[in-house]
Order: structure tokens, then C-alpha cells, then sequence
């Protein structure tokens, strides 16, 4: 298992994963008062949570399915990249894509994030790439 150092500022529990078969671990809103977002507002909400990913890993914040579906609430670039060697409070951009008004309260699951193991590349230069069945098709172009 991978070891990810962690610091702690918010009130709340460290995230976890809630089944065996998690990928993502929630995370909470380090707020000490609730957060009212009108129809389409975002507002950046921390986490208290900092952390240290070693090299070659990323986090990847993500919507949690039950906002998005039951109250309108999503993020606003998803999924958001935590790199290696970013430092500072994880935080999430949380927009409301509802009609009506919903209200963030002091350690609601907003988000989950997601440790990835990533490739960086070295582009190579070409003047031809080699054909497919697929080739330039796309936006709907495999089906309908």
C-alpha cells in the first residue's frame, strides 16, 4: 500500500476509503459557518488537508455522485489535479448547477479525491502518424 504523507488542519477525521472497493475518498468542507450558493455560484471551499504525493502520483479531486444528482452541487474543473509537488490546502471549487439555493454545511462530503500513478512524456517530432481503424473520427463519429 502507498504511503502519502498528510497534514491535518481541518476539525475532521482523515478521509478514507468507505468500501473495499473505493477509489476515491471524500472530503470535507473546513468551514465554520454554512455556505449558501445561489444558482450557478461557485465559491472555493477548503479543506484543511495538505499533502505530500510522492513522485510519479497525482490526486485527483472529483464530484461526488450524490450532490451532483440529488442537489445540483458539482465542480467546476473536474477532475482537478493535485501534482506531486504542490504543498499548499487542498481546496475545491464547488458550483451549484441547481435552480434553488443549497447550503454547504461545516464538514459536508463535497468532494472525493482519487491517487493516481501517472507517465510524463518526451513528445517525439513526426512528420506522419500511422493510420487506424478510427483515424480522424471523432465527436460522436463511433456512434450514436
Amino acid at each position: 500500500m502507498l504511503k502519502v504523507k498528510i497534514k491535518n488542519q481541518s476539525s475532521h477525521a482523515l478521509p478514507k476509503y468507505e468500501t473495499t472497493g473505493s477509489a476515491g475518498m471524500d472530503l470535507r468542507a473546513n468551514i465554520e459557518a454554512s455556505i449558501t450558493l445561489k444558482p450557478l455560484e461557485r465559491q472555493l471551499i477548503p479543506t484543511g488537508l495538505y499533502i505530500e504525493l510522492p513522485d510519479g502520483y497525482e490526486a485527483q479531486v472529483r464530484p461526488r455522485s450524490g450532490l451532483a444528482i440529488k442537489r445540483g452541487l458539482s465542480l467546476v474543473n473536474t477532475p482537478g489535479t493535485i501534482d506531486s509537488d504542490y504543498r499548499g490546502e487542498i481546496k475545491c471549487i464547488v458550483v451549484n448547477l441547481s435552480n434553488e439555493e443549497q447550503v454547504i454545511e461545516p464538514g459536508e462530503r463535497i468532494a472525493q479525491m482519487v491517487i493516481a500513478r501517472f507517465e510524463q512524456i518526451e513528445w517525439q517530432p513526426v512528420e506522419e502518424l500511422s493510420d487506424s481503424s478510427r483515424g480522424a473520427g471523432g465527436f460522436g463519429s463511433t456512434g450514436t
